[in-house]
């Protein structure tokens, strides 16, 4: 057997990625060799395989429920956003330029077909079942000829596909209608049904109104799960996690000395890898917070300035903010500090920049003696070391070369005072590691915290994936999903009207009622992103250019440059 899934959803947000890791979870404690797959995802939340390929830290999320090692082939394809109009391409792991939205969705998108659908081919030939995962919306119209991501990886793979839809947000059914109705038929025949997520209540009173769903589209609810807080893990927008509110609205255990810990976490422009904050938050007593104001930080005992896409913005941001001063003071004042990636970068004197923001030189925080250069070339690595006495691993995803110019040293940074630097990601995960930094935060706070001695971040994660298997366990019919992987979407399923609408003018083949678009290429043969001419016109406008033939593994790649921003690049580029 090798089958699978498609969870799509009703929106972004939905909760596709958590009900995929809760159905890897259900599946693999029932003795299936499972594995996740998204073709592609945007996100600016990712993560370095043992490969040292970066993919979204979502799937390597997933792979940890499914309990197999992350690799490239789960996500190959991931769009990490620049600014509101450009996104840097991850191909199999590896940058290969910056695009619009308007440069990507118009024929470069359809040409990865080949490669995404390799990848999960290779997939399905190892793994008993993939359960993949949507981006968006399936029914996003506008971009359906070149999606490679919703219905058209379910097409080629002839997966059945369950949507799913948040309730919380309202207007579940409408947007369970709606979404089936704005497919074609042959997209339609794929659609399996519904699951329903975050319902608060009792379930009985929804009972009518999923039976009304079944009569108007032909199409069953296979699950309602209840409202459960703490389940947002690993998720990939830093922008939708709210300020000045608690990290994952989770509940903060009491202190296991006299006095809690306060972490302020600057909410930079294009903010990466805020789950690293996330192994604090786990501790008891520790309230860890996302802030935007100066006057924010002034109980705060640990300051965090977190990674970022935008090394330079986030800069500029922090000063024009009032935070930069607000920073200085409390280096001056002997108060804690932590930087990370790009957060170190800022702490640094100098920032020379040619790549990612393209500003040349600009001044840092002079907090640390580190300066910095922005090679193209970026930096993916999984290092092992030690820091106060304890073994550490992390992880790290940058282009900015460090040069470290005096401190003491710290991971692959530096310490002066109570500011500490690093690149490495996750490296607060180390559960010694962390004690013994919360211990010196602490000390350097003044405050009588003392770190539990027993918290484990590996076993609390553990326990949070439990919960999702549990969710679908408890919640969805698991009989009736087991025979959707196993056999795909049943036979017969209804269509509903009106269907897909013509794409327009100049859009292509239309796709209505049931109509199918012409079929993408099988390979990025030929695939060019950018403007090479431009590149032999000017040496700092260079063309991003993808030729040859990519298979599966994405070999045959030839990279250049950088392409200039024309379009509001789409949500999750769906």
């Amino acid at each position: 057997m090798s089958g699978g899934l498609l969870v799509a959803g009703t929106t972004s947000d939905a909760g596709k990625s958590v009900v995929t890791a809760g159905i890897c979870r259900w599946l693999v404690r029932r003795g299936v060799k499972v594995a996740p797959f998204k073709a592609q995802n945007m996100s600016l939340n990712s993560f370095v395989t043992r490969e040292g390929a970066e993919i979204g830290r979502a799937q390597a999320m997933q792979a940890q429920a499914a309990r197999v090692e992350p690799t490239a082939l789960m996500n190959p394809v991931l769009l990490k956003p620049g600014s509101d109009r450009s996104s840097q391409v991850v191909l199999m792991g590896k940058p290969v330029g910056e695009m619009s939205a308007r440069g990507y969705h118009g024929g470069r998108q359809e040409a990865l077909l080949g490669t995404v659908t390799g990848c999960l081919e290779e997939l399905r030939s190892t793994y008993d079942a993939v359960i993949c995962e949507g981006a968006g919306s399936p029914a996003e119209i506008n971009l359906r000829r070149t999606d490679i991501v919703n219905m058209g990886i379910a097409r080629a793979a002839r997966f059945p596909v369950l949507v799913v839809g948040d309730i919380d947000r309202g207007g579940v059914f409408a947007s369970f209608f709606g979404t089936t109705a704005l497919l074609s038929a042959e997209d339609q025949s794929l659609v399996a049904g519904y699951l329903v997520n975050k319902f608060r209540g009792d379930v009985s009173l929804l009972e009518p109104g999923l039976d009304m769903l079944y009569g108007l589209t032909g199409r069953r609810t296979y699950g309602v799960l209840p409202f459960t807080h703490g389940l947002g893990i690993d998720e990939e927008d830093g922008l939708r996690v709210s300020l000045r509110g608690a990290v994952r609205e989770s509940v903060v255990a009491p202190p296991h000395g006299e006095d809690v810990l306060r972490v302020a976490v600057c909410a930079v422009p294009l903010m990466s890898n805020f789950t690293d904050v996330d192994a604090l938050a786990a501790e008891p007593g520790v309230v860890v917070r996302f802030v935007d104001r100066p006057d924010e930080l002034a109980d705060a005992d640990l300051v965090v300035v977190p990674g970022t896409r935008g090394t330079v913005k986030a800069l500029a941001w922090l000063r024009e903010r009032g935070l930069a001063d607000a920073l200085v003071r409390r280096a001056a004042e002997g108060r804690p500090v932590l930087g990370i990636c790009g957060g170190f970068q800022v702490l640094g004197e100098r920032i020379e920049d040619e790549v990612e923001s393209r500003a040349g030189v600009v001044d840092g925080l002079g907090l640390l003696p580190v300066r910095v250069r922005f090679d193209r070339a970026k930096t993916l690595a999984r290092p092992v070391g030690s820091a106060l006495g304890e073994p550490v691993e992390g992880y790290e995803i940058h282009h900015g070369v460090a040069d470290v110019r005096g401190g003491e040293p710290f991971l692959d940074g530096c310490r002066v005072g109570a500011v500490w630097g690093t690149h490495w990601h996750g490296s607060l995960e180390s559960d010694g590691f962390r004690r013994r930094f919360l211990e010196e935060v602490a000390r350097g706070a003044g405050r009588r915290f003392v770190p539990a001695p027993d918290t484990s971040f590996g076993v609390l994660r553990e326990e949070q994936l439990d919960r999702l298997g549990d969710l679908v366990e408890e919640h969805a019919d698991t009989d009736a999903l087991w025979r959707l992987i196993e056999g795909g979407a049943p036979g017969g399923l209804p269509f509903v009207p009106p269907g897909a609408p013509p794409l327009g003018a100049g859009a292509g083949a239309p796709e209505s009622r049931g109509g199918a678009p012409e079929p993408a290429p099988l390979s990025p043969e030929g695939l060019e992103m950018g403007r090479p001419e431009t590149q032999r016109e000017a040496g700092e406008s260079q063309g991003l250019e993808i030729a040859g033939s990519a298979g599966s593994k994405g070999e045959g790649l030839v990279v250049t440059g950088h392409v200039e921003a024309e379009e509001h690049v789409n949500e999750e580029a769906s």
